[in-house]
């Protein structure tokens, strides 16, 4: 197994502290997946822009049909997070 250095929400600082703290309002915690961009602030932020764009903005799929394929193709990629 791989491990990739992360940085651990208690030492974020600015820009990945920002983004640490909307996840764990969001969410109530910083997933791995999150944590894995952690070197790399400005990555995350574009990869979390991305995520609330293709979730949330103007789109022909209601809200509970992009949450079930993002379900599917996680379940399909063996990702349980």
């Amino acid at each position: 197994m791989a491990w990739i250095k992360v940085v651990e929400p208690p030492e974020a600082t600015g820009e990945l502290k920002q983004e640490y703290d909307a996840a764990t309002e969001r969410a109530g915690k910083v997933f791995n997946i999150l944590k894995v961009q952690s070197l790399n602030p400005a990555a995350l932020q574009a990869s979390m822009q991305m995520y609330r764009t293709t979730m949330f903005g103007p789109s022909g799929l209601s809200r509970a049909e992009r949450e079930m394929l993002a379900t599917v193709v996680s379940w399909a990629n063996h990702c349980f997070y």
